[in-house]
């Protein structure tokens, strides 16, 4: 992994989340480079990248320096699944009252 890679800083932090993570570096480029989605981060003046590769969204935190230069603050990866906008909740994915309801109504 390169700490400037892609023309950007990459910090200690984000680098060794990658690898412990198993998250290919050029994946977090791309997703900051080209996200599906992003969103204001807590800390001040820093966003969050999010992008989708197959089964797995990976959500990369970036801000610019006193410089105005890119630094990647963090990675990490979701498992998403298909036909659900909700991370972390299978597709198909019911209730117990309305499976319920059903067998009641027989539906």
């Amino acid at each position: 992994m390169d700490k400037g890679f892609g023309g950007v800083i990459w910090t200690n932090h984000a680098l060794d989340r990658m690898k412990d993570r198993g998250i290919k570096q050029g994946d977090a480029w791309a997703t900051w480079r080209n996200p599906e989605q992003s969103r204001e981060a807590n800390i001040p003046g820093a966003w969050i990248y999010f992008r989708t590769y197959g089964s797995e969204r990976i959500e990369v935190v970036a801000k610019k320096n006193e410089k105005s230069e890119w630094v990647i603050l963090s990675v990490w990866s979701r498992p998403v699944y298909e036909g659900n906008s909700k991370v972390g909740k299978p597709k198909g994915h019911e209730s117990i009252w309305k499976l319920m309801l059903k067998q009641i109504l027989g539906r």
